[in-house]
């Protein structure tokens, strides 16, 4: 009865992931709190899912996962922090889309962020979704493509910063369509964009779903497509670019979990475990599609590494192709 007790308890353990050998009795991970460092402002939009999953895990964890937003040079001077931690599980990246592009956006960096990382879950992706203004002469998005096609050079789109997610899914958007050609007007965030998207002065803006649905309800834009393989539950009218006959156009920025490089496997597992049972909390789940995030719980680090490294297999060659280059 003992025996089946203490394998019962050991397994719960593991399930949380505290995995726990059983000479030791100490967990594996955490044995202190956890750093989860931000590499962007405090209440944005990669910000409050963080810390979303930080309050969760920190529920059924021996120790407290504590946000951290380390901003500066991008997102450099917080994933430096990472790289530059011990290599113990205790000092974790949470990172987006904005990962996967900086070998090709800058020229030196004090780290490698494939050699020097090791990614732990692919936590969810958000969608993109295409804006324009509603005196734009096209109601759906082959309409759209066929007036750029006619009018090469005419029409301007905005983004929110050379070398941003915008900036990429929309010169992957004008690529896949036929490669259309449009001016690119770059601005300091998605919300000095909008407003001239709204007055006209830029045709259109493919925003991610969360910051361009709130527009959409209002009635100041209109939407012509969503970049993802199926349709999100806010608009679900909103047919996606495969629907519309263009293909291999899906963009998302998505959040993943980096340990630094060398951090032992089974710390790897283990925070792999606590960040996938936080992301099947119906409450977290609830609050992240409330976000337009496709929540992911099943990923592995294998599965993860994956993804990033097609990521930055698919940006590098937009960057390279469309000669995006960041001030």
């Amino acid at each position: 009865m003992r025996r089946r007790s203490f394998l019962g308890v050991a397994g719960g353990a593991v399930a949380a992931g505290l995995a726990r050998p059983a000479a030791a009795q100490q967990p594996v991970w955490p044995t202190q709190p956890v750093r989860l460092i931000v590499p962007f402002a405090a209440g944005g939009p990669t910000d409050i899912p963080a810390r979303l999953f930080a309050e969760e895990m920190s529920k059924s964890l021996p120790q407290r996962v504590v946000v951290e937003n380390r901003t500066g040079a991008g997102v450099v001077v917080g994933t430096e922090i990472v790289a530059r931690a011990p290599k113990d599980g205790h000092t974790l990246l949470y990172s987006t889309i904005a990962h996967s592009v900086l070998r090709a956006l800058f020229q030196r960096l004090p780290f490698d962020p494939v050699a020097d990382f090791q990614p732990v879950a692919l936590m969810g992706v958000i969608p993109m979704m295409l804006l324009v203004n509603k005196d734009v002469p096209a109601r759906t998005l082959p309409e759209f493509v066929e007036l750029i096609r006619r009018n090469p050079g005419r029409y301007d789109y905005g983004s929110s910063g050379n070398g941003g997610a915008v900036h990429l899914a929309s010169e992957l958007f004008l690529a896949r369509a036929g490669g259309l050609k449009m001016n690119h007007v770059p601005y300091r965030g998605s919300s000095q964009a909008l407003p001239d998207l709204i007055a006209g002065r830029i045709a259109m803006f493919l925003d991610v779903a969360a910051g361009g649905l709130p527009y959409l309800q209002r009635d100041e834009v209109r939407a012509l497509g969503i970049a993802a393989d199926r349709r999100i539950p806010q608009a679900p009218d909103l047919p996606t670019f495969a629907e519309s006959g263009i293909t291999g156009a899906e963009s998302y920025t998505w959040h993943m979990v980096h340990t630094p490089a060398g951090t032992p496997a089974p710390v790897v597992q283990a925070i792999n475990q606590a960040f996938n049972q936080a992301a099947r909390q119906e409450a977290v789940q609830r609050r992240l599609t409330d976000l337009t995030m496709q929540v992911r719980s099943d990923t592995t680090p294998e599965t993860a590494r994956q993804w990033l490294m097609d990521e930055i297999d698919k940006w590098e060659a937009i960057i390279r192709d469309a000669g995006i280059t960041i001030n």
